[in-house]
């Protein structure tokens, strides 16, 4: 089988690794650099923690599961630890915890006690409660897509740069893909992993797949992110709190992000000084020895999210030549949509994505639109 994959992103490279491990013969299209996209700009959280409805949570539990079963330096298996301290917070996590709970998701109520012992330089204000989620991970995304591009390309792949489509043309005995250069790139079926530009890319390909709009500012697409200079604090997994979520990033630095400011993200324009200032000030309330704490880089996280949330992926016509995939749960799921979406290429069909075909949008409507994730544990 002869396959084009149209971008190299996370969940791009996942797909061309997927399709070689398989003994396709890959052509892997990126119009810029690999990983340049939604990969670059992620908190690269892999969870299921707060994902609805229940096929949604099912989908993710299995990403989850799925990196496990790829171990490298890229992933960091040291779980997740939440600490609540507002009232709010702590009835949203109690809630949270139940259902999890109710579902075999591993999740602990644990003490200060321990969760001094997780992670000794954790502030813990008097009152706060914790919950730690020892299944769930962080990833290096350009470390990760490193290992998934490099294994398609071992297994045969041609990765372009630079390739922009701008044709896709789909015929009972085959796909075309037109690049701006004017090559074309030719197969027995196109993958469009296009991120943020999806609805884009589908539509060459006549398929409607509705995306939300990166370019209006903050709303649901748009976030900040901060990552600090070295700081000598410990930090070993992902922490969330009721103000600010961080993760380690490798020699010392850490990524923040406040969801809560997140409705004054704008891709358009640099990161406010204010919010900056804002998200490093709520740094050394959450951990002990981040004072003083400078930003190494600020940037605005587009995120790439269809219209109604929730993950796409299938064939988008009769022939089984456009297949598309598209979801704001890229880094989770990548390892395990590789997995899934090389199958289904090849005729096996996936239970797990059965409920996220593209059809739902045939009547071009796009449904309801996902509420903005402001509040620990939402995105």
């Amino acid at each position: 089988m002869r396959v084009v994959v149209i971008g190299a992103g996370v969940v791009g490279s996942a797909v061309a690794a997927g399709l070689t491990r398989r003994g396709a013969r890959v052509a892997v299209l990126e119009a810029r650099t690999p990983g340049s996209g939604t990969s670059a700009t992620s908190m690269a959280w892999v969870n299921a923690n707060n994902k609805r409805p229940e096929a949604y949570f099912r989908l993710n539990h299995a990403g989850v599961l799925a990196h496990h079963d790829l171990p490298g330096p890229w992933f960091f298996p040291t779980g997740h630890l939440e600490r609540a301290t507002s009232d709010e917070h702590k009835e949203l996590l109690e809630a949270r915890v139940a259902r999890l709970a109710a579902t075999g998701y591993p999740v602990e109520r644990v003490t200060a006690a321990r969760a001094r012992d997780l992670e000794p330089d954790l502030v813990r204000p008097p009152g706060a409660e914790y919950a730690f989620f020892p299944a769930e991970a962080h990833v290096h995304p350009m470390r990760l897509i490193g290992r998934l591009l490099g294994e398609a390309r071992d297994g045969g792949a041609a990765v372009e740069y630079g390739a922009e489509v701008t044709a896709i043309e789909a015929s009972a005995s085959g796909v075309r893909v037109t690049v701006a250069d004017g090559r074309a790139f030719g197969g027995d079926a196109v993958v469009t992993c296009a991120g943020r530009w999806t609805q884009g890319v589908a539509a060459l390909a006549g398929a409607y797949v509705p995306m939300l709009d990166p370019a209006t500012s903050g709303r649901l697409t748009n976030g900040f992110l901060v990552t600090t200079a070295p700081v000598p604090a410990r930090l070993s997994r992902m922490l969330t709190t009721s103000g600010l979520n961080l993760r380690p990033d490798g020699a010392g630095r850490l990524v923040l992000q406040a969801l809560g400011l997140d409705g004054r993200a704008d891709p358009a324009a640099p990161v406010p000084a204010d919010v900056r200032d804002a998200i490093l000030a709520r740094l050394p309330a959450a951990l002990r020895a981040t004072e003083g704490a400078t930003a190494e880089r600020a940037v605005v996280g587009q995120r790439a999210l269809p219209g109604d949330g929730l993950t796409v992926a299938g064939f988008a016509d009769p022939a089984r030549r456009v297949y598309i995939v598209a979801t704001h749960s890229g880094v989770t799921l990548a390892p395990l949509l590789g997995r899934e979406i090389a199958a289904e290429l090849y005729g096996e069909e996936s239970a797990l994505l059965a409920p996220f075909r593209p059809g739902r949008f045939a009547d071009g409507t796009a449904g309801p639109a996902p509420v903005p994730a402001r509040r620990a544990g939402e995105q």
